[in-house]
């Protein structure tokens, strides 16, 4: 496929990239911000409680204009409209992509196949609330008549990485006598962790699978389900007061063992990686709260009205992702760094990582034929304070040009114990809002632009010694991280995702790739117990088998 690199918005782009020097007036970033003192009121954007200063970035007003034409060549309007709408934009599997429906807080009907979703998700809604209200006031008991103390979510991918990543963000909120445990690796030492801290008669398992046939989130559910009958002497009817399932397949859910009312539904419209907002939450409003959780669904909500309504200049996601394709197709940079730091944002990184590479991960366009341009770049990175001491060094000296992400929260908020350094409001830790953490944010910023070449006293630095900035990065900042200001900031990465998707004409909203390994190690058992490769393996992959193999005793 080529059209895409011989259209007009394209070429005009390749073009300024090529002479991008003489487009800004032959100055790099710090003449031009000397040149300009507006520039960074010129190039910033705010909404939803988030905002973004991208003026730190390898673009002039030209450059802006140019990524806005592309933009509306390949119609991401009236793609935005398809993926509010309800229409298909899952084209390989034939679907709408409903995850916005599950945060619409209007009782506005969207009907799909002649069903109004909205209701389908207002019962589930319904019914998670009467359950974690239970849980959490001890209404709800286990077998043996004692309150739940423990929850522990089993899924991978989608169904694992979203919950971990918010209950950690958002702890400050949580109800202390609650603890959330995930478990995703098949290595039973995974599991086997968790059965160390928690009591079976005070645990309830929740088994997050949408298909209930996920090889790792089974095995998992199979060893916690022995584990339970066998520590509490119990049967299968004591299930129901210890496990829940969320899933499309309610009729697996209920052969393992789980009974109706205590199976969630999960439509086959919300991929896993787009599923915190759906019942895949439920580990998340057990710890926080529902009430909570729907301050979380309010601000991924404002974000969603602000990416539909807002124009394209001054709409948060359009902006990041045509500044993602710029870097990714016209200046050759094929990784993007995020770099929170904030500790409670630790987990973001993962949960973008699997959010951006999985959907745009793709070589192909909608259609199935061969792309002739990089889609998705290398997503990574972690907590900012702590990458200042590990791969800052590549980003100000190395070779690469990394673009970044810098994100921070204005303000902390949530309920603070006494337990916690700067409980005390006012203080010189105070624990809502922290100079020190603020400082190193705005200077990483401001040094990834300016580079060091001289001395205190002017005089050239040795080579080794200088750091020649001019290194782009984006600085995010949420006016406070509580439920709503995250909400909002992964409803403003996922439909940046779905922005470079349009223009680079793929399909987001599959992931056939992710499904090939599994499928694999389904047919590599019974060589592992044999011990015997079979005919057609590879002579590195039999050799494996044998140096793995399952040894018995004799």
């Amino acid at each position: 496929m080529a059209g895409l690199t011989r259209s007009p918005a394209w070429r005009a782009l390749r073009e300024h990239a090529s002479r991008d020097a003489v487009e800004r007036g032959g100055r790099g970033l710090r003449e031009l911000f000397a040149a300009d003192p507006q520039r960074a009121e010129r190039f910033c954007a705010s909404a939803a409680g988030i905002h973004l200063d991208y003026a730190k970035n390898l673009i002039c007003t030209r450059t802006l204009q140019l990524l806005l034409a592309l933009a509306r060549q390949q119609d991401v309007e009236g793609w935005r409209e398809a993926l509010f709408s309800g229409r298909i934009v899952n084209p390989s599997e034939n679907r709408p992509a409903l995850h916005t429906a599950l945060r619409q807080r209007a009782d506005t009907p969207l009907l799909v196949d002649g069903e109004d979703v909205i209701a389908e998700i207002r019962s589930v809604q319904r019914r998670m609330r009467f359950l974690v209200n239970a849980v959490r006031s001890g209404a709800f008991r286990g077998c043996s008549g004692e309150p739940i103390r423990d929850i522990v979510n089993i899924g991978v991918g989608g169904s694992d990485l979203g919950p971990l990543m918010a209950c950690a963000a958002l702890y400050p909120y949580a109800d202390q006598r609650l603890r959330v445990h995930f478990v995703s690796n098949i290595d039973l030492g995974h599991l086997a962790s968790v059965f160390d801290v928690i009591k079976p008669q005070n645990t309830l398992f929740i088994v997050a699978s949408k298909s209930f046939t996920t090889a790792e989130t089974m095995h998992n559910a199979r060893a916690a389900r022995e584990w339970f009958l066998a520590r509490m002497d119990a049967d299968d009817a004591d299930l129901s007061r210890h496990f829940i399932a969320v899933t499309a397949r309610a009729d697996l859910a209920r052969s393992f063992g789980i009974e109706e009312d205590k199976v969630f539904e999960f439509w086959d419209w919300v991929g896993g990686r787009y599923s915190l907002w759906s019942a895949i939450g439920l580990p998340l409003a057990f710890y926080l709260g529902i009430d909570h959780f729907d301050a979380l669904l309010d601000g991924a909500d404002a974000m969603d009205r602000h990416f539909r309504e807002a124009p394209l200049a001054a709409n948060l996601p359009v902006l990041l992702g045509l500044l993602g394709v710029w870097y990714n197709n016209f200046l050759g940079a094929r990784q993007h760094l995020l770099l929170p730091y904030n500790y409670a944002l630790r987990h973001l990184p993962s949960y973008l990582q699997q959010l951006e590479m999985e959907s745009n991960g793709k070589s192909v366009d909608r259609c199935g034929a061969p792309l002739d341009y990089p889609t998705a770049p290398t997503v990574w990175g972690g907590p900012g304070c702590n990458a200042q001491h590990a791969y800052y060094q590549l980003i100000h000296q190395g070779s690469h040009l990394l673009p970044s992400d810098l994100i921070i929260a204005g303000e902390r908020a949530g309920a603070i114990s006494g337990n916690h350094p700067g409980a005390n409001p006012g203080s010189e830790s105070d624990y809502r809002y922290q100079p020190l953490l603020a400082a190193n944010f705005i200077a990483q910023s401001e040094a990834l632009l300016r580079g060091r070449q001289r001395d205190a006293d002017g005089q050239p630095l040795p080579g080794y010694r200088q750091m020649p900035g001019e290194r782009p990065s984006n600085a995010i900042v949420l006016e406070r991280l509580d439920p709503a200001g995250l909400g909002a900031l992964l409803a403003m990465y996922e439909h940046k995702v779905f922005v470079q998707s349009v223009i680079w004409e793929i399909n987001p909203f599959d992931q056939w790739g992710v499904e090939l390994g599994k499928q694999l190690a389904d047919e590599l058992l019974p060589a592992l117990y044999r011990g015997e490769p079979g005919e057609q393996r590879d002579g590195s992959t039999a050799s494996l088998i044998q140096r793995l193999r399952v040894r018995r005793a004799d």
